[in-house]
């Protein structure tokens, strides 16, 4: 029997994917929803071990078009929302702002829009959950951290629409009384991250014994969670977050950029069997990236406090974990650099 029918967004990318299999697979009695316009980031071959479960659903579509998605709210009748699709590569929101404006900002007030129908109609709505970013509060150049109290200041057009976003949700709260719930999580790490983010890029770098590109000096700092506490942190807040207010998600593992390579080189030295040391000579320092934020910490005491959430893995372990799963999984990273991935969809969902 289906208790509730939640709809998750972006749930065929790196996180979202995560929270979907966490979804389905502890909640059987929820009929999960996956709503993902499977753009570069957006890969099913993330879900085949749950595309089968009878209580999951699959639907290729796009956020910003506004009536696609009421005529998927009235389909629905979704019970809750977990909002996680969105542009998030700095990089290409530095040349291509106005993508991340679109699916950013224009596609969550789209979800706001239609959720606020439903609760307008008497729809006994659980919550509008938007899982955002740490970056929304700028940079960070002394010991401090971020709180759910630091003043937002983002500095590139990505944590900008980000920013955006996150301001229409609470605005919707306030205006039209939506129960909403809002996260600013730190930088994720795990299985399946789309191979253009800075671990899983040097990962398959240093396999293939290619350059490892490092923005200015290395010394931007950023603290590190692995993904599956992330997904972990979501289900907490989804089910036991407070209405209108905001959780910020962290853990706890600050490293330098620099830091950070070296010791993917040296783990990777040591998996791949190569002499101690090989890995780190591929190390090339490239003009640093335009508005790069120095630092993000994050204060996560609020939510481990209050909801009781705290990281499973130290980052030693977590980095691990990681690291095995790409050189044991070789042929998912050959499958997305190569492009296949996306022959997925139409060879699973177009038969």
């Amino acid at each position: 029997m289906t208790t509730k029918t939640i709809l998750i967004t972006g749930g065929a990318g790196f996180i979202g994917s995560h929270v979907v299999r966490l979804f389905v697979n502890k909640y059987p009695d929820y009929q999960i929803v996956n709503l993902d316009n499977l753009t570069y980031a957006g890969n099913l071959a993330n879900l085949t071990d749950v595309e089968s479960q009878p209580n999951y659903t699959f639907v290729k579509g796009d956020i910003t078009d506004q009536k696609f998605i009421t005529e998927l709210f009235a389909t629905y009748n979704f019970d809750g929302v977990i909002h996680l699709a969105a542009e998030s590569h700095v990089d290409r929101s530095i040349t291509s702002p106005m993508e991340f404006v679109l699916t950013n900002v224009v596609g969550t007030v789209n979800l706001l829009n239609a959720s606020k129908e439903l609760v307008k109609g008497g729809k006994a709505f659980d919550r509008f959950y938007h899982v955002s970013t740490d970056e929304v509060y700028g940079s960070l150049h002394d010991d401090s951290f971020f709180t759910e109290q630091t003043s937002y200041d983002p500095q590139s057009p990505y944590s900008a629409s980000k920013a955006s976003s996150d301001h229409f949700v609470r605005a919707y709260h306030n205006t039209y009384k939506l129960p909403v719930v809002i996260s600013n999580c730190s930088n994720n790490y795990g299985p399946n991250q789309f191979p253009e983010k800075l671990i899983p890029l040097f990962i398959n770098n240093i396999r293939q014994e290619k350059a490892l590109p490092v923005y200015g000096k290395g010394e931007n700092i950023r603290d590190w969670l692995y993904v599956v506490d992330h997904a972990r942190a979501i289900d907490v807040v989804y089910h036991q977050g407070v209405l209108g207010e905001t959780y910020n998600i962290g853990g706890h593992n600050e490293w330098t950029n620099i830091g950070l390579i070296k010791v993917l080189c040296k783990i990777m030295d040591r998996k791949l069997n190569r002499a101690e040391g090989s890995s780190e000579k591929l190390i090339s320092y490239v003009t640093d990236r335009a508005g790069h934020d120095f630092r993000y910490a994050i204060d996560a005491s609020k939510i481990q406090k209050e909801l009781g959430w705290t990281p499973s893995l130290q980052f030693e372990e977590g980095i691990e974990k990681t690291i095995d799963w790409y050189i044991e999984n070789e042929s998912w990273l050959s499958f997305v650099t190569s492009g296949d991935y996306l022959n997925y969809y139409k060879q699973q969902y177009s038969k």
